[in-house]
């Protein structure tokens, strides 16, 4: 195939070989283009699709978007199976070889000291939410005979609510304190609105864990011991990922990239 050319991650020589049969976005299998040292995992795609005008109207179609970030997350997951990537971001798209060449030498700087700082390392997501059953069981109470009583229960369902919440952030203030201790570095990231989540339950915590893949069993061991542990409280471990959280949040032009416009 030929076309533009769509970057996955900058990453140090693999290993181990990619998964045979990977395919990419836009189907095509990645390759390795090797420069000064660091690889880029490229594939092609079409113009007709990756040109800066058509890249700019797919990128307001939900249905293209997800399947491309779908393909571009498949790449990324299997090269955190073998090595530390430094993920680009969606759609880096340059004309030719050349210009990805042209990108790894201007930031060939920042590539290798992220990827000094990541190496040997992974990414675990830990979310904590509030069961919606333990927050309606709060709420059920016998209709009030009087308004006395109305108002009585109205106190109560505001004190049982906020005891909740204390207790809540107790459970995941203590959580994020213990694991952060057995990670190399930790992000808060803003809790996720429960409107718009598809996870049931109120979020309280949403954290990022940066952790030496040789220790990320025991990490696993220490959440998984955590579930169950608090009534109506939910944690939720995912992973492993490549380190985005501690790519963009270090300021490094890797995970924001805005590819050279094809």
């Amino acid at each position: 195939m030929t076309g533009l050319r769509y970057v996955y991650a900058v990453c140090h020589p693999l290993g181990a070989p990619l998964q045979a049969a990977l395919s990419g976005v836009a189907g095509d299998p990645p390759r390795l283009l090797t420069h000064r040292g660091l690889i880029a995992v490229v594939s092609h795609v079409p113009e007709r699709d990756f040109a800066e005008e058509p890249l700019r109207r797919h990128l307001e179609d939900l249905d293209w978007l997800t399947a491309t970030a779908r393909a571009h997350q498949q790449v990324i997951d299997a090269l955190t199976a073998v090595t530390t990537p430094l993920p680009l971001r969606l759609a880096t798209v340059f004309r030719d070889d050349s210009g990805v060449r042209v990108m790894m030498e201007e930031r060939e700087d920042d590539f290798r000291r992220v990827l000094d700082r990541l190496a040997g390392r992974v990414e675990w997501g830990v979310k904590v939410y509030v069961e919606a059953e333990a927050q309606e069981s709060e709420r059920a109470v016998s209709k009030p005979a009087s308004g006395r009583d109305y108002l009585m229960q109205r106190r109560s369902r505001a004190r049982a609510h906020e005891d909740a919440w204390q207790r809540a952030e107790r459970f995941a203030g203590s959580l994020h304190a213990q694991l952060s201790a057995h990670a190399d570095d930790a992000r808060l990231h803003p809790p996720q609105n429960s409107a718009l989540a598809e996870a049931s339950g109120q979020n309280v915590l949403n954290a990022a864990y940066l952790v030496p893949r040789a220790e990320s069993e025991e990490f696993v061991e220490m959440v998984d011991r955590t579930k169950g542990q608090e009534p109506g409280m939910r944690v939720e471990l995912t992973g492993p990922w490549a380190a985005y959280s501690f790519v963009e949040s270090a300021g490094e032009p890797g995970a924001v990239e805005t590819g050279e416009g094809a």
